[in-house]
C-alpha cells in the first residue's frame, strides 16, 4: 500500500512539472509553437527571446511556483499517510527528494509535448524553496552574481547547479538532499551540454542577442 501511495504523489509532482508554461504562453500571445524558434527550448530564456519580457517573467513565476507545489504538496497528504501508519516515517525524505526530481523531469520531459521541455532550471529553484529556502537563496545569488559578470544564461544556470551541492553541505543537510542535489545539478548540467559546446566555441549568446 505504501508503494502504491507514493507512487500516486510522484505522478501528481510529475504532472505539476510537467505543465509547459512557456510552449502555453507561446501559442497564447503569438499562436506559435515555441519549439520552433530560437533555442527549441520552453525555458524563461528563449520565452524572453521570442516573446518578450512580460511573457518571460511569467513563465519564470509559473515555473518556480510548479517545482514548490510538488514538492510542497507532499507535506501535509504524508503527514497524514504517516499518522495513519501507510507510510514509514523514515521514507520521508526520501519521497520529497523523489518529489523534487519528478517535477524536474517533468518539465524537461512534458507529457504534454511528446516529452519535449525546457532545461528545468526554474523548476529546480522552485523545489529548492521548498527542500530549503536557504540553499535556494544561495543559487539564486550565485546565478545573479554569474549572469551579472558574463550575461551569459547558462553559464549562470551552470554555476547555480553547482553552487546548491556547495550550499547542501554548508547547512548540513541529509544525505537524501545531497543526492537530489547531485541527480539535479548533475541533470541541470547535462540538459546544458548543446549550451556547453557553444560556450567553449566562444558562441554563446548573452542576454539580449540572438542565437548564431
Amino acid at each position: 500500500m505504501s508503494w502504491i501511495l507514493s507512487g500516486v504523489l510522484l505522478i501528481f509532482a510529475y504532472l505539476w512539472g510537467s505543465i509547459p508554461t512557456g510552449y502555453l504562453a507561446g501559442l497564447y500571445l503569438q499562436g506559435i509553437d515555441i519549439r520552433q524558434h530560437g533555442s527549441g527550448s520552453i525555458g524563461t530564456t528563449n520565452v524572453l527571446r521570442t516573446l518578450g519580457k512580460k511573457a518571460a517573467i511569467a513563465t519564470l513565476a509559473i515555473d518556480l511556483l510548479k517545482g514548490v507545489i510538488a514538492v510542497a504538496q507532499i507535506y501535509p497528504i504524508y503527514n497524514n499517510l504517516i499518522s495513519a501508519d501507510l507510510l514509514p516515517l523514515e521514507w520521508k525524505a526520501y519521497l520529497t527528494i523523489l518529489a523534487a526530481i519528478a517535477a524536474i523531469l517533468g518539465h524537461s520531459k512534458s507529457i504534454w509535448i511528446d516529452f519535449t521541455g525546457g532545461k528545468s532550471v526554474a523548476t529546480s529553484l522552485g523545489t529548492l524553496f521548498a527542500l530549503d529556502f536557504r540553499v535556494a537563496l544561495m543559487g539564486l545569488g550565485i546565478f545573479a552574481f554569474c549572469l551579472a559578470i558574463s550575461r551569459i544564461v547558462s553559464l549562470s544556470s551552470i554555476s547555480a547547479a553547482i553552487a546548491v551541492n556547495i550550499g547542501m553541505i554548508l547547512f548540513d543537510k541529509p544525505f537524501p538532499y545531497l543526492i537530489f542535489a547531485l541527480i539535479a545539478g548533475a541533470y541541470v548540467i547535462y540538459l546544458h551540454r548543446t549550451n556547453i559546446k557553444r560556450l567553449l566555441a566562444g558562441i554563446e549568446p548573452k542576454i539580449g542577442e540572438k542565437l548564431p
